[in-house]
């Protein structure tokens, strides 16, 4: 396993009131393989794949990393581990406006301590191997969304993960562009050995999937 959850509770307080966001959520994810966390808005999917990617601190509960409790991990710990294990694509991608595709790119690899000519070196392969080898100097206006989300894959790439956290990678996108998406991402996978997670409530999206969990509520369906 990459990643195990065991009785996973995130509960949010709003002055006197509780949101139980997740409800003693447990799960593996395999190692290599493409995982689909499906369910509607509101059950609790963002708030799961921000616990995993260690954004997020649970109110109970652990998550495993290779069989290593991040609980237990200080927060500067967790943050080496995200950098250099986990990449992340997300619904509205996310660019910073001010960077062209490539500066966007090289970004995370910046934070990592990479040398500044194998960030260029690297985030020009990555760009190219996502169909944009021609867009390095837009920036994300000059993209359209399809294009933006593949420059959000390539960034996600920049450091070489293990992982792959994608949360709702096609909800801005029409379906033909959001078809190449999860073509691109399946392919990481198949070509590369990464493994990918990604929350969507879209039943098409799951079906390339090698594993599906169904979250409704906060609570795991199966």
């Amino acid at each position: 396993m990459i990643v195990e959850t065991i009785n996973l509770t995130r509960v949010y307080r709003l002055g006197s009131s509780e949101i139980r966001a997740l409800r003693g959520v447990s799960l593996g994810v395999e190692e290599g393989t493409f995982t689909t966390i499906l369910g509607p808005s509101g059950s609790g999917k963002s708030t799961l794949l921000h616990l995993i990617g260690l954004l997020d601190r649970p109110t109970s509960g652990r998550v495993l990393f290779r069989g290593r409790d991040t609980s237990l991990l200080s927060d500067r710990e967790r943050r080496r581990l995200r950098l250099r294990n986990i990449g992340f694509v997300f619904q509205t991608f996310n660019l910073l406006p001010t960077l062209t595709a490539l500066e966007n790119v090289e970004l995370p690899m910046a934070l990592a301590g990479v040398r500044p000519p194998e960030q260029r070196r690297r985030a020009i392969r990555l760009l190219e191997e996502v169909g944009l080898g021609d867009r390095l100097h837009h920036r994300p206006s000059k993209l359209s969304v399809g294009e933006m989300q593949r420059v959000a894959v390539a960034r996600a790439l920049a450091n070489g993960p293990s992982l792959i956290i994608a949360d709702e990678p096609t909800g801005e996108l029409d379906s033909k562009t959001g078809e190449e998406v999860l073509r691109l991402l399946k392919g990481l996978c198949e070509e590369r050995g990464v493994t990918v997670l990604m929350a969507t409530h879209d039943e098409r999206a799951a079906r390339l999937s090698d594993r599906t969990y169904r979250l409704l509520d906060g609570v795991l369906q199966g």
